[in-house]
């Protein structure tokens, strides 16, 4: 209800601007009530862990990853549990990828990062980022290699979506510690350090054992050979029965397959896998550079041309009233030919009166 409809007293002017006032000040509460959906920020979820896509971007990331990606998985026990584990370790920062078969968990941490988590855990320690990275670098490589520090001890942590993975050590004559808060890996991140290099492996083992079964197989067929020709073993525990493909697959399926599959997760990637990953890692490492270096070189190409010779010109009038009168000029009038570029001109041998 209006001011003036209430007090019949009051002049229009000031009912007015109490009308006013009082609009102003309704859109002030509500205004500081309901925050605008421009400056609306989501709720921040129970996990501390940020999700993979708000993860630091460091500098120099894509070399860090490049070079973890070559590094083999390895197996480490925490407590009771297993799981695989590679890191890569820089003067710039680090990356740790962690998974458990279920999940896979990582952390990209720079110098910046890596500064101010060691000023809130190691408040007595005074040193440079770059002796943590070392000493970072070096129990991660001994957990790795499977010789862990007996001076140092790890534990491992699941909190709501994300995984935490504390350090114990010394440094410097004092205690050290350190924590590395691992969020969830991104898909891409998995497909390129798990999935398509297992896969790889695979064809690449399937490769090597049709191989071996063809050379059992010619084995066989000079063994045979040498006992047609009369050949005989000096040593009768040495005879072998021939390669029959088909049997063999069934034992190894019945008798070998169920002790593999029953030697647990942990010895998911012994030395021989550890070689065969990094040998096909490193292959996808040349590949990318090769794409790489071709998208770079054919990239510039039609810039360059671009550059060097921009679009002509429209021709004016002049120029177009001269080239329809040399398209209409004899052949037979030299003084009237068209002038040919020097640099296309081509030596001709001069023609005297008396040739």
């Amino acid at each position: 209800m209006a001011c003036a409809a209430t007090h019949p007293g009051v002049p229009r002017q000031l009912a007015r601007r109490g009308r006013e006032q009082h609009a102003g000040s309704r859109s002030l509460s509500l205004a500081s009530g309901l925050p605008s959906l421009a400056s609306a920020k989501p709720p921040r979820p129970d996990s501390p862990w940020p999700a993979c896509s708000s993860c630091p971007r460091m500098e120099g990331s894509e070399e860090l990853e490049s070079s973890l990606l070559t590094q083999p998985w390895a197996s480490v026990c925490f407590g009771e549990s297993t799981f695989l584990a590679k890191a890569c370790f820089r003067d710039t920062g680090y990356i740790l990828l962690i998974s458990d078969l279920s999940s896979v968990w990582y952390e990209s941490a720079d110098v910046e990062v890596v500064g101010q988590r060691s000023k809130e855990l190691n408040k007595r320690l005074t040193v440079h980022v770059s002796s943590f990275l070392h000493r970072l670098r070096k129990l991660m490589c001994s957990l790795l290699a499977g010789q862990p520090d007996t001076a140092t001890s790890f534990s491992c942590h699941h909190i709501a979506g994300g995984l935490s993975l504390h350090v114990k050590s010394e440094l410097s004559g004092l205690p050290f510690y350190w924590d590395f808060h691992c969020c969830p890996a991104p898909v891409e991140m998995v497909s390129r350090h798990l999935v398509r290099p297992l896969i790889r492996m695979s064809l690449a083992l399937q490769y090597q054992v049709q191989g071996l079964t063809s050379l059992l197989l010619q084995k066989d067929a000079e063994i045979e050979d040498y006992r047609e020709s009369g050949a005989t073993l000096s040593r009768d525990r040495l005879r072998t029965e021939p390669f029959r493909q088909d049997m063999f697959q069934q034992n190894f399926m019945a008798e070998s397959l169920p002790q593999i599959c029953d030697a647990g997760e942990g010895q998911a990637f012994a030395s021989a896998l550890q070689q065969l990953y990094t040998a096909v890692t490193q292959q996808e490492v040349k590949q990318a550079r090769k794409r790489q270096r071709s998208e770079n070189t054919e990239d510039p190409a039609p810039a360059a041309e671009t550059a060097g010779h921009p679009h002509p010109p429209p021709p004016s009038q002049e120029d177009e009233t001269a080239s329809s009168s040399e398209g209409t000029m004899p052949a037979s009038s030299p003084a009237q030919k068209p002038r040919l570029p020097v640099a296309k001109a081509k030596p001709k041998k001069a023609k005297g009166l008396f040739s």
